[in-house]
């Protein structure tokens, strides 16, 4: 046999096995009962036939289970990868939470409070410091008018207490002339 007569025989077998392999499996049986003999109430098929076809349901399965493999690893790889995305969903829902309340809320003294409460308590303190203020200015300026009446008081009183001494004084003069007066005349 030549080359060519090689390569003609090749390209023929290999028609035909493409051919088989194109034809699904149903088809092939349904092939092969119609080209094989009939004796009696049986068929007669030819032994190549079979084993042709039990190679290429063979190769069928094979392929089947390779399929059936790699896409159950391929399954596993996309559980895996969505369990992973799940727990990462979690975490970011977790971080997203914590920014929220963190964002809705105000870190005082290590305690973490809303804005609305720490608002509040921020002005009721400021009010409170404001009303301490007033009434102690008040109390300073009532306390303040208190000193000057006092201290007009007392420069009244002092100026009172200046003229009953003075008087006093010039009374006990008048007194002491009189009694000197009177010593006086009883001496003479």
């Amino acid at each position: 046999m030549n080359i060519s007569q090689r390569i003609s025989l090749l390209l023929l077998f290999s028609t035909f096995t493409i051919q088989a392999q194109q034809l699904s499996i149903d088809d092939q049986f349904e092939d092969l009962i119609k080209k094989s003999n009939s004796f009696q109430d049986y068929k007669v098929v030819k032994k190549e036939k079979i084993y042709k076809l039990r190679k290429n349901v063979s190769d069928s399965i094979s392929l089947l289970e390779e399929n059936i493999v790699t896409i159950s690893s391929e399954i596993e790889i996309q559980n895996s990868n969505i369990n992973s995305l799940i727990i990462e969903l979690d975490a970011t829902k977790n971080k997203l939470t914590i920014s929220q309340g963190k964002e809705n809320g105000i870190n005082v003294l290590g305690i973490l409070t809303k804005k609305s409460t720490y608002t509040f308590f921020v002005f009721f303190t400021l009010g409170v410091l404001l009303l301490i203020i007033v009434v102690l200015f008040i109390k300073f300026k009532s306390g303040f008018d208190i000193i000057k009446t006092t201290k007009i008081k007392l420069d009244e009183t002092d100026e009172e207490f200046q003229s009953f001494k003075q008087r006093s004084l010039e009374r006990e003069q008048q007194i002491r002339r009189k009694l000197q007066d009177e010593i006086n005349k009883r001496k003479s």
